[in-house]
């Protein structure tokens, strides 16, 4: 069954846990238990309705605070595909948390209050999801029934967005319009009976739809390779074979290829799933390749085709989102997780600080804070192979790791 992942994000009190519990009970993906927890809880606040939130507010604090601070994964399927959520919080002050959930997502749920429409937070919501290449961007208008179901207020609200959108510089994104009431279930599973002037599809409906194909990365084949296999039997005394995970096109046995970072050209022999082989490896097939040459070739290398070699270079420069207590600075060194390959890193420079609410950018800053987005320049100590972020976002992106702490610090995005 195909899985689609789904990073989700909204301001304090837009329904954005009351929605994804309106999925879950609509799609009968709610367990017994979990239920009668909802349905008691609802009847001991005194309220007239199911308390959906309830569903996805795991930690104490958030139940207490009512709101969602960490990332949490939910998981539930139709008949036909397989779905996992990224509830994650809106706060600026949970940024992090955001990138983190919309890191490995193919579509994303940016929720708005019909009351209050587009506000700040909302802009820094679309431009974490432009940052990261989240083509499929549903805007779920929500609370139409405290604004009597208007026509009139949804279109306001679609022309303020689009105002949001025309600052984005990702020509290919694709953003969907859905007037929702995730408490009374309109649009949410089922069309609404109070909104007959919208035609469109309901969100489950629009999310059965979508590709849920790899859209980033097509075309440039990667093959990091993460294992190299010496079999220690009689029979297999000679195999040589390169294990790893194959990310934007495919491979094909005669395919001429490059090894990096030594340049050694050689072509694809055999390419082998388990103990079958096979002619062709589709993008995000995890198999194991031999190769026409008896050439050196290590855990971290990278095998592409000939043509498609990436950049290999000890420096760049990167979209930054800090993710630490302790504030980066310039000079400061790092242990740079780029794939399977570990490199030191140190900071050449600040360039600028993005403010992700579209406001521009601040020159002359020294040092970064926890939830700063900025550009930064880096000097390795060695070279590795990339690409732009926005031409290959696996190897576009990378960790930053406290070589002190050994805490995952921060999360970069290539430019150039």
């Amino acid at each position: 069954m195909k899985v689609l992942k789904i990073a989700t994000a909204g301001s304090v009190d837009d329904g954005k846990s009351t929605l994804i519990g309106r999925l879950l009970y609509d799609t009968k993906s709610l367990t017994d238990d979990k239920l009668e927890a909802i349905e008691r809880s609802s009847k001991q606040k005194g309220y007239d309705y199911l308390d959906f939130s309830l569903a996805t507010d795991g930690l104490v604090a958030e139940r207490e605070q009512g709101i969602t601070i960490d990332v949490a994964h939910i998981y539930f399927s139709t008949a036909t595909k397989s779905y996992i959520i990224a509830d994650t919080p809106g706060h600026v002050e949970y940024t992090r948390n955001m990138v983190t959930g919309a890191s490995t997502s193919q579509a994303a749920i940016i929720l708005i209050d019909a009351r209050h429409g587009v506000i700040e937070q909302t802009y820094r919501h679309f431009f974490i999801n432009n940052l990261l290449r989240v083509k499929d961007v549903i805007v779920a208008v929500n609370k139409m029934d405290l604004v009597d179901f208007s026509e009139e207020r949804y279109n306001e609200i679609k022309a303020d967005f689009q105002k949001v959108v025309d600052k984005s510089d990702y020509e290919d994104q694709n953003i969907t319009f859905i007037p929702v009431s995730a408490l009374k279930g309109d649009n949410v599973v089922k069309k609404s009976e109070s909104m007959t002037w919208y035609n469109g599809q309901s969100l489950i409906e629009h999310l059965e739809e979508l590709d849920t194909d790899d859209i980033y990365n097509k075309g440039i084949t990667r093959f990091p390779v993460q294992y190299v296999i010496r079999p220690k039997t009689e029979e297999y005394h000679d195999f040589r074979g390169y294990a790893g995970k194959l990310y934007g096109g495919d491979l094909k046995v005669g395919d001429d290829v490059v090894i990096l970072p030594s340049q050694t050209k050689s072509k694809i022999k055999d390419i082998y799933f388990y103990d079958k082989k096979y002619q062709s490896a589709a993008r995000r097939s995890s198999v194991t390749v031999t190769l026409e040459d008896d050439v050196n070739v290590s855990r971290g290398d990278m095998i592409v085709r000939v043509g498609e070699v990436p950049t290999i270079d000890k420096r760049f420069t990167a979209t930054v989102s800090w993710m630490d207590n302790k504030n980066l600075q310039p000079g400061s060194k790092y242990v740079l997780q780029h794939g399977v390959n570990k490199v030191l890193a140190k900071v050449s420079a600040i360039h600028n600080k993005i403010n992700p609410d579209y406001s521009g950018i601040e020159e002359g800053v020294d040092s970064l804070k926890m939830n700063d987005i900025a550009s930064i320049s880096f000097q390795l100590n060695k070279p590795i192979f990339f690409d732009a972020f926005k031409e290959h976002r696996t190897n576009g992106s990378f960790i930053l790791i406290d070589p002190q702490s050994n805490n995952t610090v921060g999360v970069g995005f290539i430019e150039k």
